[in-house]
């Protein structure tokens, strides 16, 4: 058969090589991100909404999942109230709030969070709380671990509003079809 000859496809043949392509293509990730943020601290926090809101303004969707002392980033006040001891306990040794969050390295009982954000500051770097606004405003999606709620005895009226709730189903849901999920 010459270059110049036509050959016809035989059209179950198309017919099934379209359906593998569109069932592969449907296989493929979203384009959006997922980040698990277990952290809570401010180093991290921000690194978690740096990422977030910038790929939010590349158009992607995108989820954070806070777990454990990343939940701290999340809440708007504490109840102590119908709490247990320890849950009181975890709730007066844990930030109240996100402008609370220490640093990872070099907290010296707050000065190095003072510190941070002087320099932040100073360098005209958005500050952790415009950052997290930012990122709500730009539909970042923020879930809040159940399990890790229970574990540390934080209820929803203690979060702000407007954060979902979810358990790891949830975070595995957003993950499997994100191109990428990271771990902070």
């Amino acid at each position: 058969m010459s270059a110049q000859t036509a050959t016809a496809i035989d059209p179950e043949v198309k017919a099934y090589v379209d359906r593998r392509i569109a069932e592969l293509q449907a296989q493929l990730p979203d384009n959006r991100v997922t980040l698990v943020v277990f952290s809570g601290e401010l180093d991290r926090q921000l690194a978690s909404l740096v990422i977030a809101t910038g790929a939010a303004a590349m158009g992607m969707e995108v989820s954070i999942f806070y777990t454990f002392w990343g939940l701290s980033a999340l809440k708007k006040e504490v109840h102590l109230s119908g709490k247990g001891l320890k849950e009181k306990m975890f709730a007066l040794m844990t930030p109240s709030r996100l402008e609370k969050l220490p640093v990872s390295k070099l907290n010296f009982g707050g000065v190095g969070r003072v510190m941070l954000t002087s320099m932040m500051k100073d360098k005209e770097i958005t500050s952790i709380g415009e950052l997290f606004a930012m990122a709500r405003e730009m539909g970042v999606n923020m879930i809040a671990c159940t399990m890790s709620m229970d574990v540390m005895g934080i209820t929803k009226d203690e979060l702000l509003d407007g954060v979902e709730l979810g358990g790891v189903a949830t975070f595995l849901g957003d993950a499997s079809r994100s191109r990428t999920a990271l771990f902070i």
